[in-house]
């Protein structure tokens, strides 16, 4: 079923959204890997760097969303987060052969990126 003219310049700026997110996801992970590198930094600190990578990009994405949106900006945030999510899940599979096994990680990662997606749609 073709998308209406209508609703393609939203469907356009959320795809925008979601790839300068994955932009900034990139750019941090450099940093991170550079950091690791050099400061021979723990699993543990890598972690907490990686939790805090998915909050703020998220956080990004529902920022700018909700400052387009200018209503109901908690719920487009939240989207933009699980749509994060759901292309991190994506990619994780197909570099993974297979869908990577559901744990507490799992619900931690989903909850961390719509949540942060939510707070930046409700602070935008």
């Amino acid at each position: 079923m073709p998308v209406s003219k209508k609703y393609m310049p939203q469907i356009l700026f959320v795809l925008k959204c979601l790839l300068f997110s994955y932009i900034l996801t990139g750019g941090f992970l450099l940093l991170l890997a550079f950091l690791l590198y050099r400061l021979h930094l723990s699993e543990k600190v890598v972690n907490v760097c990686m939790i805090l990578i998915y909050v703020a990009t998220s956080f990004f994405a529902g920022f700018i969303t909700g400052k387009r949106k200018r209503t109901r900006k908690f719920f487009w945030g939240a989207v933009m987060g699980a749509l994060y999510f759901a292309v991190l899940f994506v990619i994780s599979a197909v570099v993974n052969h297979g869908f990577p096994q559901l744990s507490s990680d799992f619900t931690t990662t989903v909850l961390l990126c719509v949540g942060g997606g939510m707070l930046g749609g409700m602070l935008s």
